[in-house]
């Protein structure tokens, strides 16, 4: 009879005071009814109830006696399992108890099933759990409704403070409270305990019970601090991205330097380092854009100018050596390439081989389908690399071309390039040549293997005709390339008898000047004559004249025979220099006041361009028994004139 009054006490918390025969302040039925349980009597306080307690005198003997201080048993909620349903079990306070809203688990565990199915079970049937309310974002705030009567703030603070810190309770006048905590998790704690019935002390009166459901309210203090927080977390992440978008951005250039003296002969030491080049660039060019030239650093910034200028020079002998390195590339891919057209040739030819009749007869079907789709795949690949590599040789033949175009023969430089070019255009054509007579062999064998009588597919014929196709359109270009280097050849040829027949012709007008300078000296050397004639004193004078032209001429002879007895001390070295005294005599007679040297050199140069002004005066200097200067004019106007004094050196002499 104690255990039913036990259990009847626990689960119907609406029966009267007659129900509960027993006074809940003796401790000796809560003892023997948890010893019964298999749980040491131990009361709220955590003293034992009985001293004496020995568990293999109660019902569970053979059992191990619960822990009462296990998860569940004590006053927090125990940790909540997904795979696990949740056992609510027996909450003790010290003012009140929380009984679970469906205790038949323990007498479900513990009792025989006879047992269970008496009336008892009628009275421990438990309502279903009331509906619970969305949950409000940043909800911090429950509704406890279901309180007894005679519930205080003390014992919501008791029963609830286990939860978590609670910040402000707001109970009513009725059976109702919110509850406000600190936490939010604290908010699911508080929501395990909905549905548990309370009893204030060991009263069974109305006022003194209750059936408690917990439930989320919405409190706008809850809402605007989850606002805020929100706000905060927004504020968080557009820092978090700004931060990241700062580090992806690239930087910004570094500010421009005002310009100074300091500054200016250090922007001149970094112009000239190789290193330091762009960036000191950029700094002058700013300098010039803000028209920070003047008269006074105008020196300064045309040294840096031409600083940079020198750089050119630098950069171009980069861009040669870069271009040499392209060029080198291009040369291994082109020569790796021509030994992978080889090896894919020499594949494809072990595939014609094995399609033959005497190995062809021995594979299966299956072998021989594998075979001939290995054997297409090789010759598609094949002919793609083949069209790169001629390709490729095209592209150098036209490159080389149109370096031929741009070079004209104008020197014997040139001529000797397009001897050079003609010889290279043979080489070429010879090449062309045996690359025709192979692709002629190669198309008569594919002819031949064509002819024999050995079983061949329609799609050996139709690769055999893409092949002659291929080897037709490839005949066709070399033909036509050969066409076009017979043309090249002819007008290389031309452009050679052209440029012959010009270098004949520069001969025949040297010749022709030469015969001009002569008659020209001819005709100064009668205009001579004729002077000496109307002078006063023509006989002597065309004695003296006949004695100098013989002295020159005879000089002239001996300096071309290669005389052996010339004394090393005369001052004219050569024939061109005893010519050149002939000429500016004459050409000084008829000019009895004298020329200057400029004169002199411009007749002179009529007759031969390679004459220098130095070259005259220092000859003219070297003979002053022939040839005076004289200085003539006064102040802005004077000059200095050479004169012809051949006649009074020969008195003189």
């Amino acid at each position: 009879m104690f255990l039913l009054q036990y259990t009847e006490g626990i689960c119907n918390m609406t029966m009267d005071s007659n129900s509960m025969t027993m006074p809940m302040s003796d401790p000796n039925p809560w003892a023997t009814a948890m010893n019964n349980l298999g749980m040491p009597p131990i009361g709220i306080t955590g003293q034992q109830l009985m001293p004496e307690f020995d568990p293999s005198l109660g019902m569970m003997a053979g059992i191990n006696p619960l822990n009462p201080m296990m998860p569940g048993l004590g006053m927090g909620p125990p940790p909540l399992s997904q795979d696990v349903p949740v056992i609510k079990e027996i909450i003790h306070c010290k003012s009140c108890t929380l009984f679970p809203p469906n205790p038949n688990f323990l007498l479900e565990k513990f009792l025989p099933g006879d047992f269970i199915q008496t009336s008892l079970t009628s009275h421990l049937q438990d309502l279903p759990p009331p509906a619970t309310r969305d949950r409000p974002p940043g909800c911090k705030t429950v509704f406890v409704g279901g309180l007894p009567e005679n519930a205080t703030e003390q014992l919501i603070m008791e029963v609830f403070g286990q939860c978590g810190d609670i910040t402000a309770i707001r109970k009513s006048k009725k059976n109702f409270c919110h509850i406000r905590f600190a936490e939010e998790f604290t908010v699911d704690k508080a929501l395990f305990l909905s549905g548990y019935r309370i009893r204030l002390g060991s009263s069974t009166d109305k006022k003194d019970t209750g059936r408690l459901h917990v439930d989320f309210a919405q409190a706008r203090d809850d809402l605007y601090e989850w606002e805020c927080r929100q706000r905060m977390f927004a504020r968080e992440e557009r820092h978090r991205r700004k931060i990241e978008e700062d580090l992806l951005r690239p930087p910004s250039p570094p500010p421009i330097v005002h310009y100074s003296e300091h500054e200016c002969s250090q922007l001149g030491d970094k112009i000239k380092d190789d290193g330091k080049f762009p960036e000191a660039v950029r700094v002058l060019l700013t300098w010039l854009e803000r028209g920070e030239v003047n008269r006074r650093n105008a020196n300064n910034f045309y040294s840096m100018i031409q600083s940079s200028n020198g750089h050119i020079r630098r950069l171009t002998g980069e861009k040669s050596q870069h271009e040499k390195e392209v060029e080198e590339a291009k040369e291994k891919f082109k020569t790796a390439l021509a030994g992978i057209v080889g090896q894919f040739e020499q594949i494809v030819s072990v595939f014609q081989a094995a399609s033959k009749q005497k190995a062809w007869d021995h594979f299966s079907k299956a072998q021989r389908k594998n075979l001939d789709m290995w054997r297409k795949q090789a010759e598609e690949i094949r002919n793609m690399h083949s069209e790169q590599l001629m390709g490729i040789r095209r592209e150098e033949e036209m490159e080389m071309s149109d370096d031929d175009m741009e070079d004209s023969p104008d020197s014997k430089d040139s001529e000797d390039s397009g001897v050079s070019q003609a010889e290279a255009l043979k080489e070429e054509n010879d090449s062309l040549r045996c690359q025709l007579d192979a692709y002629r062999n190669e198309v008569e064998l594919l002819k031949q293997e064509q002819g024999k009588n050995h079983p061949m597919s329609s799609e050996e014929d139709t690769t055999h005709s893409q092949q002659l196709s291929f080897l037709q359109q490839a005949l066709q270009g070399m033909q036509k390339q050969l066409l076009k280097m017979r043309d090249e050849l002819k007008l290389r040829e031309t452009e050679l008898e052209k440029s012959l027949e010009d270098k004949q012709q520069l001969n025949n007008q040297v010749q022709n000047l030469k015969e001009g300078l002569q008659n020209l000296q001819n005709t100064h050397a009668m205009e001579l004559e004729q002077l000496k004639q109307d002078d006063r004193g023509g006989e002597e004078s065309a004695n003296q004249t006949s004695e100098a032209t013989v002295s020159t001429v005879v000089s002239c002879s001996q300096e071309k025979d290669g005389p052996t007895e010339k004394s090393p001390q005369s001052p004219v070295h050569s024939e061109r220099e005893a010519l050149l005294v002939g000429i500016i005599s004459t050409f000084l007679h008829v000019h009895p006041f004298g020329a200057s040297i400029e004169y002199i050199c411009s007749y002179l140069q009529r007759l031969d361009t390679k004459i220098n002004t130095g070259e005259v005066e220092a000859l003219l200097s070297r003979l002053p028994c022939t040839f005076r200067q004289e200085l003539t004019g006064v102040g802005a106007s004077l000059e200095k004139r050479w004169n012809f004094c051949g006649f009074q050196g020969i008195k003189s002499t």
